[in-house]
């Protein structure tokens, strides 16, 4: 529950950031990362993506085109390594600029995959974020998508489409969930040659990316459908209203991403 305090609080800048949902209902929301340090967290995504800092109680937030990122203080298992979620990718209008300024700060921590195009980020706490150039953008950063790693891509993929209303889509020949907001992607755990790894991905809950988040139309209509899906309820529906003006409820996917529901945030 520790993310609810937080919207709740900032409904005025929070509630207007949400993509407009798909024709379930259905759009992203927000990643939360549970960390030893917030404010510093919290100050280092802000100044390398362009976001805008928030806080309430014990939570930090940025606000970026397209997402949010929440920070709550705790001693994370891991980062993303190893991790069903991978990482999480952002397009960037200067990629020669924020390649400069992390090389000149955080010397190692950037790894170039196309030249001058695209490149793996090493946050703190063990997080990785993808970084792509797109020069057309009109903010500095947005947020782009959520990469997972799962024994059966086409499975997950089919997963997000029942459940969400995801497009069946594709990035770089591998199936994607398209979701408005982003998009949730999909690798096999094997790697694209094949060869099995050396340990296979975890749940997310309890690292350092802790969960996602979507926001829905109807959640109490979608908690009905997912408990008669079979899908796994980590929190049933609870109407929360009065208390911080949302409706929510958690549940974890086929490959073990935890996920916050939320339904109130595109009304406010």
């Amino acid at each position: 529950m520790r993310c609810f305090i937080l919207l709740a609080a900032s409904a005025a800048t929070i509630f207007a950031q949400t993509a407009p949902p798909n024709s379930a209902g259905v759009s992203l929301g927000h990643i939360h990362l549970t960390v030893p340090d917030p404010d510093a967290t919290q100050k280092l995504w802000a100044d390398l993506l362009g976001g805008q800092t928030m806080s309430a109680g014990p939570l930090q937030l940025v606000k970026l085109p397209g997402i949010f990122i929440i920070v709550s203080k705790a001693m994370p298992t891991a980062g993303t390594t190893n991790s069903v979620v991978n990482h999480i990718g952002f397009e960037v209008k200067d990629y020669p600029g924020l390649k400069a300024k992390v090389e000149a700060t955080m010397p190692g921590k950037w790894r170039e995959l196309t030249p001058n195009v695209q490149a793996f980020l090493s946050m703190p706490d063990d997080i990785t974020v993808e970084i792509m150039e797109n020069k057309d953008l009109k903010t500095p950063s947005a947020f782009h998508h959520i990469h997972e790693s799962v024994a059966d891509p086409k499975a997950a993929q089919a997963w997000y489409i029942k459940e969400f209303g995801a497009g069946d889509g594709s990035r770089r020949n591998l199936p994607a969930a398209m979701m408005p907001g982003g998009e949730v992607d999909f690798l096999s755990s094997a790697g694209r040659g094949g060869k099995a790894p050396a340990a296979m991905p975890e749940p997310t809950k309890g690292r350092a990316l802790d969960h996602i988040g979507f926001e829905v139309k109807d959640l109490d209509a979608i908690m009905k459908k997912m408990a008669a899906d079979g899908v796994t309820i980590n929190m049933p529906f609870r109407d929360m209203t009065k208390q911080i003006g949302l409706k929510i409820a958690f549940v974890t996917d086929p490959n073990g991403t935890y996920i916050e529901l939320t339904e109130g945030l595109a009304a406010k």
